[in-house]
C-alpha cells in the first residue's frame, strides 16, 4: 500500500468514523466520503428510535481518545441513547473534531471504485496500483480521488428489500409507492398525520416492525380510529417476540415481551404466513395480496423487510461474496439466518473481511449482506483489525476479541426459538439502565447496534 496517498472511507456513520480514527492512530491518513449533509445522516431519519443496547456497546475506543482532550462528556455507559442522541452526544463531536472534519467531505456520495487506469478483467501489477474512488460532490460535480486503500462503510440503508417474495418487488410495488413510507416513519411525531385515523399494515418480522407496531398502538390511545395490521411470511411471530429476559440486551427482550402482549389483547391483528404476491392502489386503498389469495386493504405500508447492499458501485473491483447472503465469503456462514440467529457472531477481522482486490473492505452493516442481525460492536472490531492490517501490523489485525450479549433466541432453523417469556428481571434490569426516574416505554431498537429487521425469506 502506498502510504503516501489517503486511505478512503466510504460513509460517515459510527462505523466509518471508528475507521477513521483508527486509520489516525496508526498513522494512516483518512479521507471520509459521506453522501449526506452530515455526519450519521442515516441516523438522522431514525433519531426518534431508543436502541436497546447501553452506550457502552456503542462506543468505540479510538474515537473516544479523540474526543477526550476536547472535554467530551461521555454518556452514562448503562443508559440507553435514542439514535439523535447517538448522533448529539457522540457522532457529531467526533465529525467536529480537527482531525476527522479536515478529512470529511460531507454531500459526497460515491458512484465508483476501481483501480487506476484498469478494470476487473486486468490482473498485473492489480494489487501495487492505487484505487480510483468517483464521487459525485455536493456542487453536482464529479471526481476522481486516488486512494491507497478503501473501506466501505456505507451501511444499507438505503436499499431495503422488497415487499414481495423470491426477492422482488412485488407486482404492482413499484407503482404504490405513495403508499409506501419509510422502513422506521416516526409515526407518534415527525410523521404522525400520515398515520392517525388510518389503516397501516406493518409488513416484517424483525425488531423495526417490532418498534413501529408498539409507537402505532401508543398512537392509537390517542387515535382510536388507528387500524393495526401486521403480516409476517412464517407461520409463527415467536422469532420477533424473542428471548425475554433471557436477551443479554433486556430492552431487545421487552420489546418483544411487550409485543405479544398487544397481539394477544387484539390491539394488532397479526396476518401469519403471508408472503406478499401483489399490490393494487385505488381511491379507497391499497389491497395486499398473499401468495394464497388472501387479500387485506390498508391506506399505509410500512416495509420493515431488511436491508441488502448495495453493491452496484463496486462492480469493476474482484469480490469474494457468499452467495447466499453477499458478505464476504468467509463470514457469509457465520451469519446467515437460514442456520444461525442468536445474534453473535465468532470475533472476525481483516482476514475474514478481504477480497481478491487487496486493501479493499467492506465492514459494519454492509459486511454482513443480506444478513440481519448486527452490532455496532462487531463493526468496531472490524475496523480496528482492518486499519491494523493496512498499517500493516498483522499480529493486532489477526488478535481480535469480541464479547456480545446473547438474544436468548437461539436455534438450528428458522421458525424456533427458546421463546423464553419476560419476567420482572428482564424490568429491572431495563430501570437500572435508564435511571431512577421511572421505566420508560421499552419502545427500544438497535439499528447499527442490533439490527434484526427481518429477512427477505421469513418477513
Amino acid at each position: 500500500m502506498d502510504e503516501n496517498l489517503p486511505v478512503a472511507v466510504i460513509g460517515a456513520g459510527p462505523i466509518g468514523l471508528a475507521a477513521a480514527a483508527q486509520l489516525l492512530e496508526r498513522g494512516l491518513v483518512p479521507v471520509i466520503f459521506e453522501a449526506g449533509p452530515t455526519a450519521g445522516a442515516a441516523i438522522e431519519q431514525w433519531r426518534h428510535i431508543r436502541l436497546f443496547s447501553p452506550w457502552r456497546f456503542n462506543l468505540d475506543a479510538a474515537g473516544v481518545r479523540l474526543l477526550e482532550p476536547t472535554g467530551w462528556e461521555p454518556p452514562r455507559p448503562t443508559a440507553l441513547p435514542y439514535g439523535g442522541e447517538l448522533i448529539d452526544l457522540y457522532l457529531a463531536p467526533l465529525a467536529a473534531t480537527p482531525e476527522i472534519s479536515s478529512r470529511l467531505q460531507t454531500g459526497a456520495r460515491v458512484l465508483a471504485v476501481t483501480r487506476q487506469g484498469m478494470d476487473k478483467t486486468h490482473t498485473r501489477s492489480r494489487d501495487t496500483t492505487p484505487f480510483i474512488v468517483r464521487v459525485e460532490h455536493s456542487t453536482g460535480e464529479v471526481r476522481d480521488h486516488v486512494v491507497a486503500a478503501v473501506i466501505d462503510a456505507s451501511g444499507t440503508w438505503s436499499t431495503r428489500n422488497p415487499l414481495g417474495t423470491s426477492g422482488l418487488p412485488a407486482i404492482g410495488e413499484l407503482k404504490a409507492t405513495h403508499r409506501i413510507s419509510s422502513p422506521l416513519p416516526d409515526v407518534v411525531g415527525r410523521d404522525r398525520a400520515s398515520f392517525a385515523g388510518r389503516r397501516v399494515l406493518v409488513v416484517g418480522a424483525g425488531h423495526s416492525a417490532a418498534n413501529t407496531l408498539i409507537n402505532l398502538a401508543e398512537l392509537a390511545k390517542e387515535e382510536p380510529e388507528t387500524r393495526i395490521l401486521w403480516a409476517v411470511r412464517g407461520a409463527s411471530a415467536d422469532k420477533v417476540y424473542g428471548g425475554g429476559d433471557a436477551d443479554g440486551l433486556p430492552a431487545r427482550g421487552m420489546l418483544g415481551s411487550r409485543l405479544r402482549r398487544l397481539v394477544e389483547a387484539g390491539k394488532i391483528e397479526l396476518h401469519r404466513s403471508f408472503g406478499i404476491s401483489s399490490l393494487t392502489d385505488s381511491e379507497g386503498g391499497v389491497t395486499v395480496i398473499s401468495g394464497d389469495g388472501r387479500a387485506v386493504v390498508t391506506d399505509v405500508v410500512v416495509p420493515c423487510t431488511g436491508f441488502r447492499p448495495d453493491l452496484e458501485m463496486l462492480r469493476e473491483l474482484r469480490l469474494n461474496l457468499d452467495p447466499a447472503v453477499e458478505a464476504p465469503m468467509e463470514l457469509g456462514p457465520l451469519i446467515d439466518p437460514e442456520f444461525h440467529s442468536c445474534g453473535t457472531v465468532q470475533p472476525h477481522g481483516a482476514k475474514l473481511l478481504g477480497h481478491p482486490d487487496k486493501d479493499f473492505y467492506i465492514v459494519g452493516m454492509k459486511s454482513y449482506g443480506r444478513a440481519p442481525t448486527f452490532l455496532m460492536a462487531t463493526g468496531y472490531e472490524q475496523v480496528r483489525s482492518v486499519a491494523a492490517a493496512l498499517a500493516g501490523d498483522h499480529v493486532a489485525a489477526d488478535t481480535v476479541h469480541l464479547e456480545l450479549p446473547e438474544t436468548g433466541v437461539c436455534s438450528s432453523g428458522a421458525g424456533t426459538s427458546c421463546d423464553v417469556p419476560a419476567g420482572s428481571s428482564a424490568a429491572e434490569a431495563i430501570e437500572e439502565a435508564v435511571g431512577c426516574c421511572g421505566t420508560p416505554e421499552p419502545v427500544l431498537i438497535g439499528i447499527p447496534t442490533g439490527l434484526a429487521h427481518g429477512r427477505s425469506g421469513a418477513n
